[in-house]
């Protein structure tokens, strides 16, 4: 039987962080799904650690090379049977009910692409921030010049047909890819969304987004790319943040800097702010994450919960 959603899922050398993602996929509720894993040139063979699972919805498509995650993502997409694609990071994490209810909201909107909510969870499983989403037309009017889309490529579904008349990913962009896609998106459609964090971001020493360079470069691509300037107070602000939970401080300073002399006050006023109170409960003997929503996190805790490995 041919299934409502196909997931694809590239991955290289990440196997511990895999298990889990497989784990949070497999959980999907009231959905039909196939997932699909592209090993893109692994040192090990990501087929042994699918085999553990024991479901015949996984399968593993190999690359003998790392040929980037764009081009692995495509090679996925190809293969894919469901009506509907969606893209999970091999580091990141779903709601049992991501899928099901980002179906249901884009069938009520009559859309052909939907988004939810994320929160960022540490390496420890800990929700460190995370805040609702922005909803469709605010979502839409910044993608020229910044995306608001949490959870980067780990969050959007979109009917395959659709996808394929967007142009896939771009197999020159890496770190931006999901932003430069979500631009060709919406020029054909309003996405649905769903105002629930569904989407665990996890945060470590390994993401991509650490590439502060090639996040500029990119940057500078999509700028030519759409003709339109992109909001480089918001990619400074988004950078320092990168910086400040990696642990990097000074260079977090710097790009705080950047983004107010191009424009972002109100979002490094409101950073400053964050960082001051943490400092503070962190001097007080109670520490906390940086700039948290603990209402929006709180609706994540259960079901983060149950995936904690044991």
């Amino acid at each position: 039987m041919r299934p409502d959603i196909s997931v694809i899922v590239p991955t290289h050398n990440r196997n511990e962080l895999l298990r889990l993602t497989l784990r949070s996929i497999l959980a999907q509720r009231d959905v039909d799904l196939e997932i699909i894993v592209i090993d893109d040139g692994s040192p090990v063979n990501v087929s042994d650690i699918v085999a553990t699972f024991g479901d015949a919805r996984i399968r593993v498509i190999r690359h003998d090379r790392p040929s980037g995650v764009s081009t692995a993502r495509n090679r996925g997409a190809d293969a894919a049977t469901g009506d509907w694609l969606a893209f999970c990071d091999d580091d990141d994490l779903w709601a049992p009910d991501k899928l099901a209810r980002q179906l249901a909201a884009a069938a009520d909107a009559g859309s052909t692409w939907s988004y939810a909510g994320a929160v960022h969870v540490n390496i420890n499983h800990r929700i460190t921030s995370g805040s609702p989403p922005p909803r469709p037309q605010q979502l839409l009017e910044r993608l020229p010049y910044w995306t608001l889309m949490p959870g980067g490529s780990s969050n959007a579904i979109v009917k395959a047909e659709m996808f394929r008349d967007a142009g896939k990913w771009d197999p020159g962009l890496v770190n931006l890819a999901d932003w430069d896609l979500w631009i060709r998106l919406g020029r054909l459609g309003t996405p649905a969304c769903v105002v629930e964090p569904l989407v665990g971001y996890r945060v470590h020493a390994g993401n991509a987004s650490g590439d502060i360079a090639l996040v500029l470069r990119e940057a500078r691509m999509i700028d030519r790319r759409y003709g339109e300037r992109v909001d480089y107070g918001e990619l400074h602000h988004y950078l320092a943040w990168v910086c400040m939970r990696s642990g990097r401080r000074r260079l977090a300073a710097r790009h705080f800097a950047r983004a107010t002399l191009n424009g972002a006050f109100a979002s490094v006023a409101r950073s400053a702010t964050a960082i001051a109170r943490a400092q503070l409960r962190l001097l007080l003997g109670n520490p906390v994450p940086f700039n948290p929503d603990p209402a929006w996190c709180q609706r994540a805790e259960a079901w983060l919960s149950d995936l904690k490995p044991a």
